[in-house]
């Protein structure tokens, strides 16, 4: 898990999820509650997705949260 705070001053922890068929995830759960989103992954295996979020810089982080979807459910 990672805590960041986004250009607005939100903090969010992101931590890797899986879809039902198989992909990984970003989900970026805020801090003060409210609704997580989701950003699908480039890496093909669950210790390359985990891999892939540790190395982010804040940059590559913003970008992911910009374009994530709120998450259903």
């Amino acid at each position: 898990m990672r805590r960041f705070r986004d250009g607005a001053g939100q903090e969010w922890d992101v931590v890797l999820g899986r879809e039902s068929f198989g992909g990984l995830l970003a989900l970026f759960v805020p801090v003060d509650g409210g609704t997580a989103r989701q950003a699908p992954l480039r890496s093909d295996g669950y210790d390359a997705a985990v891999h892939e979020l540790e190395i982010m810089d804040e940059h590559a982080l913003h970008r992911l949260l910009r374009a994530s979807t709120e998450k259903e459910g």
